[in-house]
């Protein structure tokens, strides 16, 4: 149906932020005209945040991608036909895995893309690409809880239960979230529980707590070795839960018995008495949750930290109770979708394994090849750019729903890395930062252009509606992915630019798996039903999961596993040449890189450039003025931002936002150290000296 001919359509559908996919209203017959209010949507019950309320204003964003560009001799990108484009794209492709084998091509996906581009993406990959060389960037937000989760309970669900149980909670820790910016509808749920944070920062959510744990950067997974030291001491753990539910106890408690409570304040700063006041209040709460967020995931120990956090709610026996838990909050709008069905560089859909011969079996057989045209796991996400263009690295990479340019770590490497391919494709619809480099840009369709669906925070699957048509030179990723495979050679049917037709397969492929979707289908969905994940196809329809855990855990025995896990500190010390911890994180107004926010101009009035907040001793010790320019550097580069004197920081600690490009880059200085188990990079701690700079 034509844009005209619906002179006041509207939809339910969900907004295109983070991973609470707020229930949303869209209403407007063009771009310029879409107007949103929320739903009652569990999530959201009828609120959005300000990026919520002023996501409309991208569809119209003036430098919209609307026709494919080319660089051409000159090094200009200019207008072309998508034959012209997918014909240089195909041609470049077939001709470097001719030269150099299939690994010399790479794909990086995204977090924000559908379930059905993430479940194509990856299969485009490793069928009509033949490549190992896949993985995406949630890599660098949700990886290490993945690990984590799976290691202690035998499956990674971001939360285990609804966001809506937590609104019964007595008690809530908090670890690295700053949930009052970067998910603001969520903290009506936390309104009647004392929240116990633990942030560096004096954060929006840490002034709302009943208690604030301040550690130094880099330093969280002492502090929870710290607080399950005192659960033990103290007499606060649940013995029978122990026994009866779990693995490991003695293991993880005679490590955490050398992190003594004045051990744990001499390295992290953390009072004694607060520490106590923390594991109390904690324990003596009928209902108590521990929530981890990214703040002690992105560390090169980010899935041991977790672990530590995890071990601390086993012990107090709160996963797998009827009124408490542990959860990690997904950042990403589809980060549990866009991890559980192929985009990652270790995982088939369904959140199968690609070592496991039996999974290989299962997907193969749907997708109609045999398991040993699978090819193997690749490179992690930083890893995978990290390698392009050298020597045994991939030549060639084609990008969707990602701007690593801003959001890797360490990136003027990165961009030094893009710029070495032989070939650089890009599908989005704005000109990001990634795409400006681009030897070939492809204009796909808008969140508000499209069908689809999406797994929250929760495990809830969600049906993403069109409201509008896209412009008529605008394609959608399923389409691109097609038109692409079969120049490569592919069987067209193989490849299905239809949503619903990928879902189809999608449940095919996950059924059976851990995370299975089998039992979903549009129709389910559709009709209002609400389905959480694992949702079997059953003889009668399988009403979903919404809370894990309540009888068994995932691990063939059904317990629990703790951690034997231990602190080994960031992977810089400060020192005096860079004398000052650097933690980045998000602001309420912006999104990951900005592509998207940085083009609101509301949000971008509200936020308009890179600042840095700086105690103000260690403003006057640095020669730092209020509001004037300043440089962080690192051993690895360098940016500007705005200083921001507050006292409610440690002297030891800048916080610098990373949603800025250019010059405001704050992964410029960021260490791209490795988590050994997840592959996340160090984005929250790296040694770092300031210095101003004139106007």
């Amino acid at each position: 149906m034509s844009e005209t001919s619906r002179p006041c359509p509207e939809t339910d559908t969900h907004c295109p932020y983070c991973a609470l996919q707020c229930g949303t209203r869209l209403t407007g017959d063009h771009a310029a005209a879409v107007t949103v209010e929320p739903t009652d949507f569990p999530v959201n019950r009828g609120k959005l945040c300000q990026k919520g309320w002023t996501a409309p204003q991208v569809l119209s964003a003036t430098d919209r991608l609307l026709t494919p560009l080319v660089r051409g001799r000159d090094g200009r990108l200019t207008e072309a036909s998508w034959d012209t484009a997918l014909d240089t794209v195909a041609d470049s492709l077939l001709r470097t895995r001719a030269q150099h084998g299939p690994d010399a091509l790479a794909v990086f996906g995204g977090g924000g893309l559908t379930n059905e581009k993430a479940y194509l993406l990856g299969k485009f990959a490793r069928l009509a690409l033949g490549t190992s060389q896949i993985d995406y960037n949630g890599r660098f937000c949700m990886s290490s809880a993945a690990a984590a989760g799976n290691d202690a309970f035998g499956l990674d669900r971001g939360l285990p239960f609804p966001v809506t149980d937590l609104a019964r909670a007595r008690t809530v820790l908090l670890a690295g979230a700053n949930v009052a910016e970067t998910m603001p509808p969520l903290m009506q749920h936390l309104d009647q529980a004392q929240l116990i944070v633990v942030d560096p920062r004096h954060s929006a959510t840490a002034r709302r707590a009943a208690l604030h744990l301040q550690p130094a950067p880099g330093t969280d997974l002492a502090l929870a070795l710290g607080l399950m030291h005192l659960a033990v001491v103290e007499g606060l753990v649940d013995h029978a839960y122990i026994e009866r539910r779990t693995r490991g106890f003695e293991a993880a408690v005679s490590r955490a018995a050398g992190w003594w409570p004045e051990r744990v304040e001499a390295v992290t700063g953390v009072p004694v008495s607060a520490q106590r006041t923390a594991v109390h209040l904690l324990a003596e709460s009928h209902d108590s949750y521990v929530l981890t967020g990214r703040g002690v995931e992105q560390h090169r120990q980010g899935t041991a930290t977790t672990a530590a956090f995890i071990n601390l709610a086993l012990a107090l026996g709160l996963p797998g109770s009827p009124g408490g838990g542990y959860g990690c909050l997904t950042g990403q709008g589809n980060g549990q979708g866009g991890r559980e069905h192929g985009q990652k560089a270790d995982q088939l859909p369904g959140y199968r394994s690609l070592t496991d011969p039996t999974d290989r079996a299962h997907v193969a057989g749907v997708w109609g090849v045999s398991p040993h045209q699978l090819p193997g796991p690749g490179r992690t996400a930083y890893e995978l750019l990290d390698a392009l263009g050298s020597e045994k690295g991939p030549r060639a990479l084609l990008i969707l729903g990602s701007n690593p340019a801003v959001s890797a770590p360490h990136s003027a490497q990165i961009a030094k890395r893009l710029a070495s391919l032989d070939l650089l494709v890009v599908a989005d619809f704005v000109p990001s930062e990634t795409a400006r480099m681009a030897d070939v840009v492809l204009p796909v369709t808008q969140w508000a252009e499209e069908d689809g669906t999406l797994t929250n925070l929760e495990g809830r699957i969600l049906r993403r509606r069109a409201l509008l048509t896209p412009p008529p030179l605008v394609r959608s990723d399923l389409q691109i992915l097609h038109d692409l495979a079969v120049r490569l050679g592919e069987p067209p049917d193989r490849y299905p630019a239809e949503p619903r037709e990928v879902f189809e397969e999608l449940r095919a492929a996950s059924r059976g798996g851990r995370a299975d979707y089998s039992g979903i289908s549009y129709d389910r969905l559709d009709a209002g039903e609400s389905l959480h994940w694992p949702c079997p196809d059953t003889a009668e329809p399988h009403p979903g999961t919404p809370r894990l855990f309540l009888d068994k855990f995932a691990h063939p025995d059904g317990r629990a596993r703790f951690t034997d896990t231990d602190h080994h500190g960031p992977a810089e010390d400060t020192s005096g040449d860079y004398p000052v911890h650097a933690t980045t994180g998000r602001v309420l107004a912006h999104y990951q890189s900005g592509a998207q926010t940085r083009r609101v101009a509301e949000l971008s009035e509200a936020v308009p450039e890179a600042f840095v907040e700086v105690h103000p001793d260690t403003a006057a010790r640095c020669g730092l003025a209020d509001r004037g320019l300043a440089r962080i550097t690192s051993a690895r580069g360098g940016m500007t931002a705005r200083v921001r004197l507050d006292p409610t920081l440690r002297p030891d600690t800048v916080f610098v936002p990373f949603h800025f490009a250019g010059a405001g880059r704050a992964n410029l200085f960021t260490h791209p150290a490795l988590d050994p188990r997840s592959g996340m990079p160090e984005f929250k701690v790296s040694a770092v000296r300031l210095d101003p700079l004139p106007e």
